[in-house]
């Protein structure tokens, strides 16, 4: 085994210990649920996501029931959430392309999935590994800032950073390690203020060496 792939299992076998329980922390029930929660998500949190689903997915379960309303009726449903004008318009449009060219349900390919308003590949992979058990490495804020700072990755963009990963990672752990890597970037590797001082990860953080010895001397 080489020495960036034994360093590679090093990290992701520490994320996995510091986080057994890791997982999509955007509630849903179903595929459908899922794909408007990651929708909803973009520049937002999941706990604000999760704040509005509830009632919304009691009143609309299906794509049918969210084309009962008018865009102005679903933004006020969405409205305490960022982006929610287009987001209302790009979920009305996904809910009207299921019914017409999937019979409601929601597509298991990555192909299809971004031919979806408003689902690029970050939201098709969180479906694809939450709802469909397919191996994916969905690039959010957190996967971006982890991975390059950790190095897992070397990239300057979440798609180089997906297809690095894709590469240094087994391929059946994919979908654990975005958890634990999401999990890792909220709980301890904060965007501004990192817990370098608390980080399982500080023998192999490429930040740290960088930036972070002099702040922690």
């Amino acid at each position: 085994m080489g020495k960036k792939k034994s360093k590679v299992l090093e990290i992701l076998d520490i994320l996995d210990t510091t986080y057994p329980d890791a997982h999509c922390e955007l509630n849903h029930e179903n595929p459908f649920q899922l794909l408007i929660a990651t929708i909803l998500s973009a520049q937002t949190t999941d706990k604000k996501v999760n704040q509005v689903t509830p009632g919304l997915f009691e009143k609309y379960k299906t794509p049918r029931d969210f084309l009962m309303m008018t865009q102005e009726e679903l933004e006020q449903e969405i409205k305490e959430i960022g982006l929610y004008r287009s987001k209302a318009k790009n979920i009305l449009s996904t809910c009207r392309m299921l019914v017409e060219q999937y019979d409601s349900q929601v597509p298991n390919t990555m192909e299809e999935l971004i031919k979806l308003p408003g689902v690029g590949r970050k939201t098709a992979n969180v479906v694809l590994s939450n709802a469909f058990g397919v191996p994916a490495i969905a690039v959010d804020t957190h996967v971006f800032r982890v991975s390059n700072r950790i190095g897992l990755a070397d990239a300057g963009n979440v798609e180089e950073t997906e297809q690095q990963l894709m590469k240094n990672i087994p391929k059946d752990q994919w979908s654990k390690a975005h958890h634990t890597l999401i999990f890792h970037g909220r709980r301890t590797c904060d965007a501004r203020k990192p817990k370098c001082e608390t980080c399982p990860l500080l023998s192999h953080c490429n930040y740290y060496v960088k930036n972070g010895k002099q702040k922690h001397k």
